[in-house]
């Protein structure tokens, strides 16, 4: 049975909903701008929230816009530079899937299709309102027949459709929960990479932080190999806000705290320790997750190295306490899931690496004794891995093998690499 995926657009496939922009663009320059404003935005809230009709809402905004034609071709601009970070960058899946990759919104045509289009959403699969415009072209209302104009209008026009397959859903509002709860999708996704909503998240199968996680979770093609809305990025005791704004805008699930409290222990993927904070061998023992430690000072003394060698943990920090490292550092921990790069690192080989371009990299970290090379060399040739590029870097005890490799091989391999003798730890990264 074949699969379709119907997805929403405003603040799910773009960041934002187009009708409260549309309002800024088209009041620009009348006196109660932020009073009319306000009010569209109110309307949108209390139907995303399920609290009035979708037509009652519709209506309320669409009298409130006072827009014309010229408004809309700046709305198109404008959106075109707001579309969603994981749906931008995960092009290739709408590529893939460009007979079942829907938007279903209850938006408007008008800006809608010339904003998914490039992304090969086929015009036939762009199910959506249409404005009506005078003879000047101001928009004075839209096409009340069509049912997504309507109160559950995505619920009566998937009846309408009639599909023949097993649908997923993915939007942010209440009008995609409405699907679930017809019985006429398989699962719900409540997409919250832009806004989350309590009243639908409460309701959802499944909360997709990004486009990343939706694809993961269904074992589909994507972008990146693993979300990063998966890697839990602790932040502990005084670090400046600018550091957890970094990792948040890269996507990590943030959490601040006064101290590393024990229930974060085993999941913390990544670490960043204000100056003056310590670890126990103890606690380090115990993150079998933890991949990345930045430290806002001289780490010595505050952590076991030979622990984190131990355990393949790359540790960030910066000796001479300069002032830039409530950015530096971060963007050095980002670095190295984003893409591998250990340069600047205390306890790892200093190895900056090309950007990956339509590749997969395998990281395989290990103890520095003879022969690990030769195992995994054998591997990739008795696999008949077509390489790109091999990186291998060693410092004391740690040895670091990095390789990109053509993305078509058998999934097999990648245990075979993570068993070979004197391995700490095995990753791979795409992106």
């Amino acid at each position: 049975m074949k699969n379709y995926y119907i997805i929403d657009f405003d603040s799910t496939f773009t960041q934002v909903e187009a009708l409260d922009e549309l309002a800024r663009i088209s009041l620009e320059n009348h006196p109660d701008q932020e009073k009319i404003y306000r009010e569209i935005e109110r309307y949108t809230n209390l139907a995303m929230e399920g609290k009035i009709s979708f037509r009652e809402s519709l209506a309320g905004r669409v009298n409130l816009l006072q827009a014309n034609r010229t408004h809309l071709d700046k709305l198109i601009a404008h959106l075109k530079k707001k579309v969603s970070k994981s749906f931008s960058r995960n092009k290739e899946f709408f590529k893939e899937h460009s007979d079942t990759a829907w938007i279903v919104s209850g938006g408007f045509k008008e800006f809608i299709t010339p904003v998914v289009s490039p992304y090969h959403i086929k015009k036939e699969n762009i199910y959506a309102n249409t404005f009506r415009f005078d003879a000047e072209g101001n928009i004075i209302g839209y096409d009340e027949t069509n049912p997504l104009s309507d109160e559950g209008g995505k619920v009566k026009l998937l009846k309408q459709l009639n599909i023949d397959g097993r649908i997923f859903g993915i939007g942010d509002g209440y009008s995609d929960f409405q699907l679930k709860e017809s019985g006429l999708i398989e699962k719900f996704y409540a997409f919250t990479e832009n806004i989350s909503r309590q009243s639908v998240t409460d309701k959802a199968d499944h909360i997709a932080p990004s486009f990343d996680e939706f694809l993961y979770v269904n074992d589909l093609p994507r972008a990146i190999s693993y979300p990063k809305n998966r890697i839990l990025c602790l932040i502990v005791g005084d670090v400046p806000e600018i550091a957890a704004h970094i990792l948040k805008r890269d996507g990590f699930s943030i959490r601040v705290k006064e101290t590393l409290e024990e229930k974060y222990v085993k999941d913390v993927g990544m670490l960043l320790l204000a100056n003056g904070e310590s670890i126990s061998d103890d606690v380090l023992s115990r993150a079998d997750k933890l991949k990345t430690i930045g430290y806002l000072g001289d780490v010595k003394g505050h952590l076991s190295k030979a622990i984190c060698n131990e355990k393949g943990i790359v540790v960030f920090d910066d000796k001479k306490n300069k002032k830039r490292n409530a950015e530096f550092i971060p963007r050095r921990m980002a670095g190295f899931i984003n893409n591998g790069d250990t340069d600047q690192s205390r306890n790892f080989p200093n190895l900056t690496l090309p950007n990956l371009n339509r590749a997969h990299r395998l990281l395989h970290i290990h103890n520095n004794v003879p022969g690990v090379m030769a195992q995994i060399n054998n591997i990739y040739a008795e696999n008949n891995i077509n390489i790109f590029s091999q990186f291998l870097m060693t410092r004391g005890e740690i040895g670091y093998a990095v390789t990109d490799i053509d993305a078509a091989y058998d999934k097999q391999m990648l245990k075979q690499l993570k068993q070979v003798d004197h391995t700490i730890k095995f990753r791979i990264l795409y992106k």
